[in-house]
């Protein structure tokens, strides 16, 4: 959903330079620049529809049903004023509305200095105001339901914003060139009335090195994820990358020199050249190497268009295996010295789980591997094992030490009759 905005934000700048507007807009690119800039978490948490309403029903609202409405009101107001004014100097007896109406109807019988041509008037507005009431209090409650929409577009124009993206101290070129992060003392939390999610977390990783990240449902692993690339920030200790606290810098700095493979495969509707390369930074011939790794280069040659090969969103027109070896593609490409796995093989057949793991581990042997597992016999092979529970650290080891052990983590292998 971020990355349509991004494309529609990019999109109207474009067609601003082409075609300047006399009539400039800048409360709706305030309001985009603003959703642009809100914290990930909260496009998990709210559905894509609501997002997609403020733009459309709600500004439609604010900028013409809103102001008809209003305008037919105070249309209503004054003519009611008016009728009300008149019926007045006609019969000053009207303003005496607290009184019963049978005094109120005796005294305008019995008085004698009343004219029938003054009565007359004053009975014929006083039917007319009953219909301007009428046609007055429907059009306020119009106003008033409608007046929802201007609090839902402030609403999203007042929330707060993520870290800024681009910030004055910026990494050198090249970092990170070791691959080396360290969490010290690190606590996290979704929401200030909910308990920690990452509680104390302290450890280091060593450049190069595979680790294995496993915990039992709500254990932490996807929020250590969420915190390594500031989706979730942190409320206390520090995260260090390279000798770099990812606190001082850009969000575009952090997570553009990171790479991650997800559970959910995250494709977008186009090509699949726009796929694989969203920034065109890449050749066609590189692009075609990937894809021979990933076992895709063959599938794709089949395709009429190749790599022009017009991809649905979310990838509905290709299989589960194939949306995620896309995914692997794409990270290839971009040769990062971190790599994160939240899960990447959960959802996935036997068959593209060992090609994943088998290209991961061939092409990258020089970065730090971060693997978080659904399946413990794919952490195996790491080289350290990190075990989380409730947010802590339980075991940090060799899988080798930490099965002599007879730990949390034997005790995960035994349930999974994993031989050891």
């Amino acid at each position: 959903m971020k990355c349509n905005c991004w494309v529609a934000h990019c999109s109207r700048k474009q067609q601003q330079k082409q075609t300047p507007s006399p009539f400039p807009s800048p409360a709706i690119h305030t309001l985009l620049d603003n959703v642009l800039h809100l914290p990930l978490q909260h496009f998990e948490t709210n559905p894509v529809g609501q997002i997609i309403n403020r733009f459309t029903k709600d500004l439609f609202v604010v900028d013409i049903r809103f102001h008809y409405y209003l305008r037919t009101w105070l249309n209503c107001t004054v003519d009611v004023i008016g009728t009300i004014l008149v019926i007045i100097s006609a019969s000053p007896l009207f303003v005496v509305v607290v009184i019963p109406l049978g005094y109120f109807y005796f005294t305008i019988q019995v008085s004698a200095l009343m004219s029938s041509s003054t009565v007359g008037l004053s009975i014929s507005y006083a039917l007319n105001i009953i219909q301007s009431l009428n046609f007055w209090v429907r059009k306020a409650c119009e106003i008033e339901t409608n007046t929802v929409s201007i609090e839902r577009v402030c609403e999203y124009a007042k929330m707060d914003k993520e870290e800024p993206w681009i910030m004055p101290k910026r990494p050198p070129v090249g970092w990170p060139d070791k691959g080396i992060i360290e969490f010290i003392n690190y606590k996290a939390q979704y929401g200030k009335d909910l308990g920690l999610a990452l509680n104390d977390v302290s450890f280091q990783t060593q450049s190069k090195e595979k680790i294995g990240i496993v915990g039992r449902t709500g254990a932490g692993k996807s929020t250590l994820t969420n915190c390594l690339f500031r989706v979730l920030e942190g409320s206390e200790g520090k995260i260090i990358i390279d000798g770099i606290d990812i606190s001082s810098i850009g969000l575009h700095d952090l997570r553009g020199n990171l790479n991650i493979i997800p559970q959910e495969p995250i494709l977008f509707s186009g090509t699949l050249q726009s796929n694989l390369d969203p920034l065109g930074k890449h050749s066609d011939l590189e692009l075609w190497e990937v894809l021979e790794l990933c076992d895709l280069k063959d599938f794709v040659q089949s395709l009429p268009k190749k790599l022009l090969h017009e991809i649905s969103e979310g990838g509905e027109n290709l299989s589960v295996g194939q949306r995620q070896l896309v995914c692997l593609a794409r990270a290839l490409l971009r040769k990062t010295k971190i790599l994160v796995l939240d899960e990447a093989t959960a959802s996935v057949d036997m068959e593209t789980d060992n090609l994943v793991q088998s290209t991961i581990k061939r092409e990258f042997h020089n970065c730090t591997v971060l693997t978080i597992a659904h399946r413990l016999h794919t952490v195996m092979d790491s080289e350290r094992v990190l075990v989380l529970d409730t947010g802590r650290i339980l075991e940090y080891d060799t899988p080798h030490n930490l099965l002599q052990r007879r730990g949390a983590f034997s005790e995960m292998i035994a349930e999974a009759g994993i031989r050891r």
